[in-house]
Order: structure tokens, then C-alpha cells, then sequence
């Protein structure tokens, strides 16, 4: 619990830090209604908040290029705690140039050779843990249980909901191998754009900012994720402060998206939705039932959708006209002379 509540308070104000130079006060106002809304996080005890928090902290590092083996340790046990959380951050530090490919491939070093002796001594102890997890996650993702993210679930849309696009893609057809196909088809598309742009831009901090923005929206989407984990949204602070000093039609967009993000993803105002769902009368038919389903839902998949997409055109844009000035430079008299 101490790591949880005081690792999500120091990553806040990293994440303010650099708000700060932008929008301070919009920084403040995102980040402050975060950590009012994460009591849930420290009740339950999920190490997402130690994941979050240590990879949050790592990216302060890595871009800002200070204390960059900090950064390299606490990626890297981000990294070990809660891999589908922070992968995909870390991938970005991979593919983009060779300065941050080096500090990932040491993340990676530094996750094997401390992660490789604990799983050989958990092998040790309990030889069958493997397909004893495998075993005990089948159960508790069969239609109707725990982790099943179809409408019948008895644990996915309560507070602490999943959160993943197949909750969405059940809705219109609760079978797995439907969702579950659509899901990896949107996505699959998204990542394949925000890797190609990855690839071929050259990265800075405020290019970086966005990639890690859309990305931080996007890991929530394709797997198994619940409302805690939510809290890597810390990482679109930056690339918002960013966007809205700038003004314009798309500042006022991200600071719109991002603060919809941060409400819908909250804890009190679910509580406040779910408790008032909970003692209206409403007559017994089955269009008002998947009405209310779908009030709990489709809100916090579409608000990380819609944030991802944002951020993703933007960054794809930005790449784009710095590939074009680039490509202008080099074919300029001054640069031939």
C-alpha cells in the first residue's frame, strides 16, 4: 500500500513537473481529480498502481535524460511487475532511435537477469504453476464468470470494471472468437500506425510525448484491463499541457478528450453512476436492461478509443511535417552549397 499511494503521488508530480512549462494549472486540475479518484487502487492492493508508478518515473527519466539508469531500473520493474501494462511503452523506447533503443534493450537486460533466477525458483518450488495459472485463468474467463468481458459477466462491469474493447465488441455479439477477432483487427491497425510512425520519425521530447499519449490510451484496448490500470493516463498529461499552450482547435480538443478520460475512468464518479443505477425504478423490459448495460460499458472503451485516435493523428501529423521541412532542407541551394 505504501508503494501504491506514495509511488502514484511522486510519478503525479513527475507528470506535473512537466505540465508545468505548458499548462500548469490544467496539469494540476487533470492530475489532482486522478489522485482524488484512486482509492479503489489502494483498497484492492493491485500492483498496476507499482507497475504505473514505476514506469511513469522511468519515462521522466529516459526523455528528460536525466539519471537515465534510474529510469532503465524502474522501466524495467515496471516492466516485471505488470508486463501488459507497460510492454507497449517500452516498445517505444525500442523503435525510436538508437539513443532510447539503447536504454530499452538495458530495461530488458536488467528484467531478464532479475527476472529469469525468480521464475527459475518459483519453477523450483511448485513445478506446475504455469498450467496451474493457465488453468485458473480459462476458469475465470468462462462466459458469465469474473473475467468474462461479455455482457453476462458477473464481475466486469461493476466498479473496477474491465476496460478492453471486447467489452464493447460483446455487446453487439457476446462470442469470443467474434470479439475477440474484431478487437485485434482494430488494434492491429492502430499499432501497426503508431509503429510505422515510431520507425520513421525522428524522436524529440514533444513527438515522444504523443506517442506515449496514444500508446498509454491504446494498452488499455486490446487485452485484459480494469479500471485501476487506467491510471497510465498520468502519461497523457504532457503531450495535453503540450497541445493546449499551443492553442487552437486541437488544444482545446485534447484538454476536452483527456479531462473526459480522466473523469470517465474516475472511481467516485462511477460509484456515484452505478449507485444511482442501482435504486431507479425502471420497468422490467429488455431494451431498458441493455440500455443500462451499455450505460456501464461502452464509456470507458469509446473515451480510450477516441483518446488514442486524437493522439495518434496528431503525432502522425507532427512526424509528418518534420519529415517534410527535413526532406525541404536537404533539397534547398543553401544545403547544396
Amino acid at each position: 500500500m505504501v508503494l501504491e499511494v506514495g509511488g502514484l503521488i511522486i510519478c503525479s508530480f513527475l507528470m506535473w513537473n512537466l505540465g508545468l512549462e505548458h499548462a500548469p494549472v490544467l496539469s494540476g486540475c487533470l492530475i489532482g481529480f486522478m489522485l482524488a479518484n484512486s482509492e479503489l487502487l489502494g483498497i484492492v492492493g493491485n500492483p498496476a498502481g507499482i507497475a504505473i508508478s514505476f514506469c511513469v518515473a522511468g519515462c521522466w527519466f529516459l526523455v528528460r535524460k536525466k539519471h537515465e539508469w534510474t529510469g532503465v531500473i524502474c522501466l524495467a520493474a515496471g516492466l516485471m511487475v505488470k508486463p501488459h501494462d507497460v510492454g507497449l511503452v517500452w516498445l517505444y523506447f525500442m523503435l525510436a532511435g538508437r539513443s532510447y533503443r539503447k536504454r530499452a534493450l538495458q530495461t530488458a537486460a536488467v528484467s531478464v537477469v532479475i527476472g529469469l533466477p525468480a521464475t527459475l525458483w518459483v519453477t523450483h518450488v511448485a513445478p506446475r504453476w504455469f498450467s496451474e495459472l493457465h488453468s485458473t485463468l480459462q476458469s475465470i474467463s468462462a462466459h458469465g464468470a469474473l473475467n468474462d468481458p461479455g455482457p453476462a459477466s458477473s464481475g466486469a462491469h461493476s466498479l473496477g470494471m474491465m476496460v478492453n474493447l471486447q467489452t464493447i465488441i460483446s455487446y453487439i455479439r457476446d462470442d469470443p472468437s467474434f470479439y475477440n477477432s474484431v478487437t485485434y483487427l482494430i488494434c492491429g491497425a492502430l499499432l501497426l500506425v503508431w509503429m510505422r510512425t515510431t520507425i520513421r520519425s525522428c524522436p524529440s521530447p514533444a513527438r515522444t510525448w504523443l506517442a506515449l499519449a496514444a500508446i498509454s490510451a491504446f494498452t488499455m484496448l486490446p487485452v485484459y484491463h480494469r479500471q485501476i490500470d487506467t491510471k497510465l493516463l498520468l502519461l497523457t498529461v504532457p503531450a495535453c499541457a503540450l497541445l493546449f499552450a499551443e492553442g487552437g482547435r486541437t488544444g482545446r480538443l485534447a484538454a476536452l478528450l483527456t479531462g473526459a478520460a480522466f473523469v470517465l475512468t474516475g472511481d467516485i464518479p462511477w460509484a456515484i453512476a452505478l449507485s444511482i443505477l442501482n435504486h431507479v425504478y425502471l420497468p422490467n423490459a429488455p431494451f431498458v436492461a441493455k440500455t443500462l448495460i451499455a450505460m456501464q460499458i461502452l464509456p470507458i472503451p469509446l473515451i480510450l478509443l477516441a483518446v488514442c485516435v486524437f493522439y495518434l493523428w496528431v503525432y502522425v501529423q507532427r512526424a509528418s511535417e518534420t519529415e517534410f521541412n527535413e526532406s525541404e532542407e536537404l533539397q534547398s541551394p543553401e544545403s547544396e552549397r
